[in-house]
């Protein structure tokens, strides 16, 4: 994947999961009952979280980050959790937009080669593709949790 088909990706993905969570509406943003006990307003600051460590890895050439990363996943998403869950949701919201906005510019910065080549990367095991690191983080991210949501609203209906 180069990285006009990246971006174009990114972008067609980002607009159908803010088409979806917009069914929810803003007013039922935090009710549970979304990937378990979670809210829409959970899952996406959640997303954020994974989306502002990979502009963290792409500023800096580099596979560090938040020590919650050496954690296994589950273990990794319980404090994520925790430290967004009493956030406003004007906040969290306004952080999702800055923080995808500021995604858009790091992936613009990276050459193709970076893209495709782990070594451009400090510590990035050489068997991973940054590319698929970063659709891991994003877009693919949005599909793991787009079936929770649309059960979610079948369940207590869309926005209306």
């Amino acid at each position: 994947m180069n990285k006009v088909e990246l971006l174009a990706t990114l972008r067609k993905e980002r607009e159908e999961w803010e088409v979806l969570i917009g069914e929810i509406g803003n007013s039922r943003m935090n009710e549970h009952g979304l990937a378990g006990n979670w809210s829409a307003q959970d899952i996406v600051a959640h997303i954020t979280w994974y989306e502002s460590e990979t502009i963290g890895m792409i500023e800096t050439r580099a596979l560090e980050g938040s020590e919650l990363w050496l954690l296994p996943q589950d273990e990794r998403n319980k404090p994520i959790y925790e430290e967004s869950k009493d956030r406003s949701l004007e906040n969290v919201l306004t952080e999702a937009e800055q923080v995808y906005e500021r995604l858009l510019r790091a992936i613009e910065t990276l050459s193709e080669e970076e893209l495709s080549e782990s070594s451009k990367f400090k510590e990035m095991p050489a068997e991973w593709i940054p590319w698929k690191v970063i659709a891991s983080n994003t877009f693919e991210h949005y599909h793991q949790h787009m079936p929770d949501v649309r059960e979610w609203l079948d369940k207590f209906g869309r926005a209306g």
